[in-house]
């Protein structure tokens, strides 16, 4: 029997526990620190997750067989490195395979030395390089500006014009709108095509394809609004061929892991590849280092098989000869948000029909921002909660995720009311 530490308190950590402890073996799913969600598939405990050394005591004391890494933050601190240097067992990449999505420039440095087909880019570190970038002489327009390190998914403005893109530079290297995260800058070319999200499970050594879907950054329907950290997604991507899984694996990630190697920092753990089919071929957007929010509460409830165990063998270089098994069910997720999200969030609302949504066939409620309290269930930040539909079709799966949204009340909700349009009528390369 397996005991299994996932650090985190999103829908995303909501959404492995859950899977987790769905999976025969498990005695137990702890989630540090968890949510009320996580808490009704296990136990949650209190943790700091900006102490690596103190997350490795906890896991000590759970007597944690297995530690899983939600969110990014933990591992750019080097949560990993040292549960390695003592030899428990994380699923997750070092500080140095983390600086793939903390670290902009990183990334795009990484790409260009090993290959990795991704935009032309500029690194600025200071606002006359940045300004000078943007310009339009180097990139055209639209330009993407990007904050180097960590924004909560929130560092990157798409700008239409020198104008707007001189404004986002402002932004950021003067008015300091993401703090340290914006003292350095990618300027980019914008890249155009649909968008895939494409992830994998490495050990080091082995990578093998661990699902595909599409998400939905912007705040409002038809892509319209600010960027926020994702309105919903759906899976299996019907863009995500043969051919494109092949193209991937060859193009992109065999050389991330080689050139991690000649790094001396093998890549474990999860592998998110944020890409745009261009009339190119697929290029790399951005890498994230942990499985997506809200992609992983559309993914992982399609996972077939033990998660566990090929959780495990992520973490200990056993999956050599393994492949991720998926049901041919499609998933679509749609997350509810409080009032004035991204800008701001409202907090201590009180949530109404989470039961009655998740007694509809094939609904399952994945919690985030949430807290209780004498009240009952309330907000308590910006994305709140992500309601999965799942069924045989892309339609049947939007139907009951929409089921489940209409089913939820707090005051203030807002959510986006086409997610898994796209799916319909996909685009193809």
């Amino acid at each position: 029997m397996m005991r299994i530490l996932v650090l985190g308190n999103g829908a995303r950590e909501h959404a492995l526990a859950w899977r987790l402890s769905r999976d025969p073996g498990i005695s137990e799913v702890i989630t540090a620190p968890g949510n009320p969600g996580c808490a009704a598939v296990g136990r949650t405990t209190a943790a700091d997750l900006t102490s690596p050394e103190a997350l490795l005591a906890l896991a000590g004391r759970e007597r944690a067989d297995l530690t899983v890494v939600g969110p990014e933050a933990p591992l750019d601190r080097g949560v990993s490195d040292v549960f390695r240097q003592v030899g428990r067992p994380i699923v997750g990449p070092t500080r140095v395979g983390a600086a793939l999505e903390c670290s902009k420039a990183f990334a795009k440095a990484f790409m260009q030395t090993h290959g990795v087909p991704t935009a032309r880019f500029a690194v600025c570190d200071n606002l006359a390089d940045a300004l000078e970038a943007v310009a339009g002489s180097r990139f055209g327009f639209p330009v993407v500006v990007k904050a180097d390190g960590l924004a909560a998914g929130k560092g990157v403005v798409i700008a239409a014009d020198r104008a707007e893109a001189e404004r986002a530079v402002r932004a950021a290297m003067v008015e300091h709108q993401f703090g340290a995260a914006g003292s350095r800058l990618v300027v980019e070319e914008c890249l155009t095509g649909p968008e895939v999200s494409f992830f994998v499970l490495a050990d080091g050594e082995t990578a093998i394809p661990f699902g595909t879907a599409q998400d939905h950054k912007r705040l409002g329907d038809g892509d319209r609004g600010p960027n926020t950290g994702g309105m919903g997604a759906f899976a299996t991507s019907p863009l995500a061929s043969a051919a494109l899984e092949s193209e991937v694996m060859s193009g992109v990630v065999q050389p991330v892991l080689a050139g991690m190697r000649a790094e001396g920092s093998p890549y474990r753990g999860f592998l998110y590849v944020s890409l745009m089919l261009t009339t190119s071929g697929p290029k790399v957007i951005e890498f994230n280092v942990r499985f997506g929010d809200p992609e992983a509460q559309v993914v992982l409830p399609l996972v077939d098989g033990s998660l566990a165990e090929m959780l495990m063998a992520s973490a200990t270089g056993g999956l050599a000869g393994r492949r991720a098994l998926f049901s041919s069910d499609r998933a679509v997720g749609v997350v509810l948000a409080s009032r004035g999200y991204p800008a701001t969030s409202e907090s201590g609302s009180v949530i109404t029909g989470l039961d009655r949504a998740q007694a509809i066939p094939g609904v399952v409620v994945f919690q985030a921002a949430t807290q209780l309290t004498d009240a009952g269930l309330v907000t308590a930040g910006g994305r709140v909660l992500t309601v999965v539909g799942r069924g045989p079709s892309f339609e049947t799966a939007m139907s009951r995720a929409y089921a489940g949204v209409a089913a939820i009340h707090f005051d203030g909700m807002q959510f986006r009311r086409d997610i898994g349009q796209k799916a319909l009528v996909p685009i193809t390369r």
